[in-house]
């Protein structure tokens, strides 16, 4: 099988990498800040940061036919566990329960300046 990989035409890169690479059955997408967004050209408060890197998913997950209730997997990424609550509000508000499993780890640093980060891996077919 040849792995395909795919952008989101709404989302910019911060790096040599692809949006998305689709291996059949799992889908991984790379993780999204609201600084990837092309339309983006200051940095937002943190709620708006996981609203925005969500919406990039979301388009990423457009482009191959992927549905939220296909995410198996979501990795967080926060520069400080002092915003865990604030975020945590946006992404119950923009997930659907069931929930997939989740990791959320505070980190020194982020591309671009920013302060969250979301990646998620899906499954087709469920």
């Amino acid at each position: 099988m040849t792995r395909k990989t795919f952008n989101a035409p709404t989302v910019g890169a911060s790096g040599p990498y692809s949006h998305v690479v689709d291996a059949g059955d799992y889908v991984y997408f790379s993780g999204q800040t609201a600084m990837n967004r092309n339309d983006v050209t200051e940095k937002p408060g943190y709620a708006e940061q996981m609203d925005i890197a969500i919406e990039n998913l979301f388009d990423a997950m457009a482009e191959v036919g992927v549905k939220e209730t296909e995410i198996v997997k979501v990795n967080m990424f926060i520069t400080s566990m002092d915003i865990f609550e604030e975020i945590n509000a946006v992404y119950a508000e923009k997930f659907t329960a069931p929930y997939p499993a989740r990791t959320c780890v505070a980190v020194k640093e982020l591309p671009l300046g920013a302060d969250v980060e979301i990646e998620i891996v899906a499954k087709r077919g469920l």
